[in-house]
């Protein structure tokens, strides 16, 4: 069985970089990387930010219709009119960690330090 010419070895998500080649289930160019969306210390992939061609802007895939990952492309397991439908990326809500008003200094100092617990 032959494979084509740009596929390689499958690498991690942890590796993909902007710019790198979204490529739907055909081999036709579906757009190239903005970003991943995933949390590294807990190794979870959720998706990718990607930019479509014209005007399209971001596009969300989740990590589900990601079939194939290989140095410099991410190939989709949807077509490419399935690809042409992806829904616009939505920046996520940024997290942060409320300390009530009501705690003593000492108390909000020592929460300013500790981890988030997962």
């Amino acid at each position: 069985m032959s494979t084509p010419a740009d596929a390689g070895d499958p690498v991690s998500w942890f590796l993909i970089e902007p710019g790198w080649r979204v490529v739907a289930a055909d081999g036709s160019e579906a757009g190239t990387v903005v970003e991943t969306v995933g949390d590294s210390t807990h190794d979870i992939f959720d998706g990718l930010s990607v930019k479509c061609s014209g005007l399209a802007g971001k596009r969300y895939v989740a990590a589900e219709d990601v079939e194939e990952i290989t140095e410099g492309r991410v190939k989709l397991g949807l077509t490419a009119e399935q690809a042409s439908r992806l829904p616009p990326y939505v920046e996520p809500a940024p997290q942060e960690r409320i300390v009530p008003e009501g705690g003593s200094w000492w108390t909000r100092l020592r929460d300013a330090f500790r981890r988030p617990r997962a």
